[in-house]
């Protein structure tokens, strides 16, 4: 069964999701920079699918795995500072 996103909000410090089997999720804006620095205007520009949540204008794309599993932005993955 996949669950969607039913409705999507941004306050200042949070997106936030309502999901369709009826969960709410909220992570932080600090873990999408996009997002974070976005004027209200683009943040509110937004389409969602069954999988997720994209802003073309922003170049981003947040899928509701993701966010279930505690992943922030991916675009820059972790490097090992291991010598």
């Amino acid at each position: 069964m996949t669950t969607s996103p039913e409705k999507v909000w941004l306050d200042d410090d949070n997106l936030w999701v309502i999901l369709s089997d009826g969960r709410t999720i909220g992570a932080p804006l600090a873990w999408f920079p996009r997002l974070l620095h976005a004027e209200k205007k683009a943040r509110d520009d937004f389409e969602l699918s069954v999988h997720g949540i994209h802003w073309d204008s922003l170049d981003e794309d947040i899928s509701i795995e993701g966010l279930l599993t505690g992943l922030g932005d991916q675009t820059h993955p972790k490097r090992n500072h291991a010598a």
